[in-house]
């Protein structure tokens, strides 16, 4: 066997071995995306539960504060509802930001 035709098929076997690894890969990945994106909905959910705990602790703080007469009222209830707001949207814009 001549040098030449040993260096051919060293040069074909090893771009064949990076094209079996770059498969590979691609299915890797195409596995871990899947894995996360499948995490998306239980999260979401999640989160929306969040925040209606959130909500409901938050606006019986808002009435406690306005049955006690607190002139604080307006300060804690729109941090409440700026909260609330917030873990809404995060949730959706993490959503259809990954999906």
């Amino acid at each position: 066997m001549s040098k030449k035709s040993f260096l051919l098929s060293a040069a074909l076997l090893l771009a064949a071995s990076a094209v079996f690894a770059q498969g590979n890969g691609s299915a890797g990945i195409s596995e871990a995306t899947s894995m996360v994106t499948s995490y998306f909905e239980p999260a979401t959910k999640l989160i929306y539960a969040i925040g209606a705990v959130v909500g409901l602790i938050g606006g019986v703080k808002v009435y406690g504060k306005f049955s006690s007469g607190d002139p604080d009222t307006s300060k804690t209830a729109a941090s409440w509802f700026g909260a609330c707001i917030f873990l809404i949207v995060a949730a959706t814009i993490l959503r259809s930001f990954f999906l």
